[in-house]
């Protein structure tokens, strides 16, 4: 009687870990890739592309990002 008793102990949650779960039930959604045209940028006319560099202030160095300059 005892070993019937264990033996239903030790094989109780294998049991339970053999049981379905909600999350391998889950749906799984997956969106189709969307192709987004190449946007091909016209060239920029009349500016001047002024690169970024460091700057010196009084409080020391400040880092000026790459900007257009009209000409």
């Amino acid at each position: 009687m005892k070993r019937i008793l264990i033996g239903t102990l030790l094989a109780l949650p294998l049991a339970i870990a053999s049981l379905p779960s909600q999350a391998s039930a889950a749906k799984i959604i997956v969106r189709p890739e969307v192709h987004r045209p190449n946007v091909v940028r016209r060239p920029v006319i009349h500016q001047k592309l002024i690169p970024g560099h460091w700057e010196k202030t009084r409080n020391g160095r400040r880092w000026v990002p790459a900007h257009y300059v009209r000409i």
